[in-house]
C-alpha cells in the first residue's frame, strides 16, 4: 500500500474507469486513450470533481510523460517558459509522449501569462501537449478556449445519483481497507452533504476516522473557529482581526469565505446579510487573481467593519 498520509493521495485513481464519471464522458476518453493520442484540454469544474484526477489519470493509461504545474503557485511568465522549455525540448528514453498538466490555470494572470500561454501551446505543439484545469471557464482567455478541448466537469440529478452510489462504493472500500468502522447512514448523509466534491468527502472522512469509527459528529459543521472572528470585527478591532486572518492562512482563503458565509447568521443582523453576502461574493472573486490572499482576505473583513452591523 502506498504510504501517502492522505487518502486523497493514497486512493487517486489511476485509471479512466476507476474515475468517478459520467459514462459519456469515460467512453470520450476512452477513445482518446485508444487511438493513442490526446489533444490540448481545458478542464472545467467545481472543486473536488476530478478534473486533475483525470488529466493523470489519462496520462498513465497512454504512457505519457508528464509535467504538473500548479498555476496558482508558479504563475511567472518566465519561470513557465524555462519549466515547459526544458522538458518539451528534453529527449524522452522511452520515445513517450509528453503532457503538461497545468493545474488551477485560472489563477494565471488574463493579462500577460495565459496570452503567453497561448504562445507556448503552439510552439511546442509538435511533441507536447497542454492539459489545463480551472473552476472557473471565464477566467480562461478565449484563446486558449480556441486551442483546447473543452470539458465541463457537471452533472445531472440523474447522472449525480448513479456518481454518489459510485462513490459510497468506493468510500467503503477504502474505509474497510483502513479497519475504520462505519455507518452507512452516516456515509450518505456525508455524501449528500458535500457531493460532487469527492476530494472533500474523502478528506472529512479521513478526518472523522481518527479514533477508528466514523459516527454522526463527521456531518456536524464546526463554525466556532469563527466567533472570535466575528468579535473582533464587531468590536473594529484591526490588530486583532489581522493576527487571526495570520493563524488562518494555512487554511484555503475559499474556505474561510464559505465559512464566514455558513456562520453569519448566528452573528450578523439579517438587515445586513445581504451586504456581508455581496462582499463576501466580491472578494472571492478576487481571489482567484491576488497575488497576497492574506492583503485580499483583511481587506475584505475591512470593508466588513464599515458596512456591517452584527448581533
Amino acid at each position: 500500500m502506498s504510504n501517502q498520509y492522505l487518502w486523497v493521495e493514497r486512493y487517486r485513481p489511476s485509471t479512466i474507469d476507476e474515475c468517478i464519471l459520467p459514462e459519456s464522458m469515460k467512453k470520450t476518453f476512452h477513445e482518446f486513450i485508444n487511438s493513442g493520442e490526446l489533444p490540448n484540454f481545458l478542464f472545467c469544474g467545481g472543486a473536488g470533481v476530478g478534473k486533475t484526477t483525470v488529466a493523470k489519470a489519462l496520462c498513465n493509461e497512454i504512457g505519457a510523460e508528464y509535467l504538473f504545474i500548479n498555476g496558482s503557485e508558479e504563475s511567472g511568465i518566465d519561470v513557465l517558459r524555462s519549466k515547459i522549455k526544458s522538458f518539451a525540448s528534453s529527449v524522452s528514453l522511452t520515445d513517450a509522449k509528453k503532457v503538461v498538466i497545468l493545474d488551477e490555470a485560472d489563477y494565471l494572470n488574463a493579462n500577460s501569462t495565459q496570452p503567453a500561454l497561448r504562445g507556448f501551446i503552439e510552439e511546442f505543439s509538435k511533441n507536447c501537449r497542454f492539459i489545463l484545469t480551472c473552476n472557473f471557464k471565464n477566467r480562461i482567455i478565449e484563446p486558449l478556449h480556441s486551442r483546447c478541448g473543452v470539458y465541463e466537469f457537471n452533472t445531472s440529478k440523474k447522472q449525480m445519483a448513479q456518481l454518489c452510489s459510485q462513490f459510497m462504493k468506493r468510500l467503503q472500500t477504502i474505509l474497510e481497507k483502513e479497519k475504520v468502522e462505519y455507518n452507512n447512514d452516516v456515509l450518505g448523509g456525508l455524501i449528500m452533504k458535500y457531493a460532487p466534491d469527492w476530494r472533500r468527502i474523502l478528506n472529512e472522512a479521513q478526518r472523522g476516522s481518527i479514533g477508528g469509527t466514523i459516527n454522526s459528529s463527521v456531518l456536524v459543521t464546526d463554525n466556532s473557529q469563527y466567533s472570535d472572528l466575528y468579535k473582533h470585527v464587531k468590536e473594529k478591532d484591526f490588530k486583532k482581526m489581522r493576527q487571526w486572518v495570520v493563524n488562518n492562512m494555512d487554511v484555503e482563503p475559499a474556505s474561510v469565505f464559505r465559512g464566514i458565509y455558513d456562520s453569519m447568521e448566528e452573528y450578523v443582523d439579517p438587515a445586513s446579510i445581504p451586504q456581508l453576502v455581496l462582499i463576501l461574493a466580491d472578494y472571492q472573486h478576487k481571489n482567484a487573481f491576488v497575488a497576497d490572499h492574506e492583503l485580499n482576505l483583511v481587506a475584505c473583513l475591512t470593508e466588513c467593519m464599515a458596512n456591517v452591523n452584527f448581533l
